[in-house]
């Protein structure tokens, strides 16, 4: 989703039209589930996938007549029967996908993807709405708005009464459940008129304490999965930023104290790989008094206690400790650096995915 955006940025600021694909719903068994995007332009090159095989052919070719009528269709796709290709994986579902032409001088599209930026910069989670019944679209655009949970909005969904109130006040629920979702409400003749509302949430930040050899073979990999990468440690030598070309930031800095340097939230992961013993016990001590949502400490068995008995010493409780995945990652007999990473980021992804 962060290419995606990006791409939007940038081709907004081009003043160049593009066209944007979402899944709205999927239903049995389908490649992507709902609120995955594409991004078409006009060369026929493109930003995301919406699943690859005869789908996606299906939805470039809708692309190409959104840019011609400069107007958003709502395809409907069977993945089934005629629709399948024999050699082709049988997912057997059905997918409603709403492809819209992306028009650089509409000033909504312009200020939500400059407040979806911003959220991504600073934290945070917001909603976005998309009104999907065509009898509702102005000139090609389809009414559309961004709301935080005070309320700050960029957009607006005013041809529809109370809509924003609603959505406002189902705003935390919808938010927590991560999954885009369609709303019905009513419009001034009785029918009903389709919402499209999708969470949009920062990217959770990771933060690796340690510039050696596994914090460099997790860093990559955590960021092509979509963690946004910090990197901490206490030798220039080993926090040079162009040893982390992907990462955020890097950052050179004692570890004593370094968690008041560090805007530390609910969403942020905290992965501890550093030179030593000592360092991973001042780091972790720090990280059990901060609110993450992940801490990991990486460590031989004998190590991990040595460390937990000295914590518990000091003070600190079984709840406390409780947190810490230690040994870090999941087990799949991971020896090398490679293999550790590969086991951290999918524990990353675990505790990620369970919310």
């Amino acid at each position: 989703m962060r290419d995606i955006y990006n791409k939007l940025s940038e081709l907004i600021e081009k003043n160049t039209l593009c066209v944007l694909a979402t899944i709205v719903t999927q239903s049995g068994s389908s490649p992507r589930g709902p609120g995955t995007k594409m991004l078409m332009l006009k060369d026929g090159s493109f930003v995301g996938t919406i699943g690859g095989g005869k789908l996606e052919k299906a939805v470039l070719d809708a692309g190409e007549g959104v840019f011609a009528s400069l107007t958003p269709v709502m395809l409907l796709y069977r993945m089934q029967g005629e629709d399948v290709d024999a050699n082709e994986m049988i997912c057997g579902g059905n997918a409603r996908i709403f492809v819209e032409p992306v028009f650089p001088g509409s000033p909504d599209y312009q200020n939500i993807i400059r407040e979806i930026h911003e959220l991504n910069k600073r934290g945070g989670s917001a909603l976005t709405a998309t009104v999907l019944d065509p009898g509702m679209w102005k000139k090609g655009l389809a009414p559309r708005m961004f709301m935080k949970a005070d309320g700050k909005k960029a957009g607006s969904l005013n041809s529809i009464d109370g809509a924003e109130e609603i959505i406002q006040l189902n705003m935390k629920e919808m938010i927590a459940k991560r999954v885009p979702q369609v709303m019905g409400f009513k419009g001034n003749d009785g029918s009903t008129i389709d919402v499209l509302i999708e969470p949009v949430i920062s990217e959770p930040v990771l933060y690796i304490f340690g510039g050696g050899h596994v914090s460099k073979q997790i860093g990559p990999i955590a960021d092509l999965v979509g963690f946004s990468v910090v990197v901490i440690d206490d030798r220039e030598e080993f926090s040079m930023a162009q040893n982390f070309p992907y990462a955020k930031e890097v950052i050179t800095c004692p570890f004593e104290n370094v968690m008041e340097r560090l805007p530390i939230n609910e969403s942020s992961y905290l992965v501890i790989v550093t030179r030593g013993h000592s360092h991973d016990k001042t780091v972790l001590e720090q990280a059990l008094s901060t609110p993450a949502k992940y801490i990991g400490m990486i460590g031989s068995k004998r190590k991990v206690k040595i460390t937990f008995d000295n914590l518990f010493a000091e003070g600190f409780t079984r709840e406390e400790i409780d947190r810490v995945y230690s040994p870090i990652g999941e087990e799949i007999g991971a020896e090398t650096p490679e293999e550790i990473a590969v086991s951290v980021v999918a524990q990353l992804i675990k505790v990620r995915a369970a919310g």
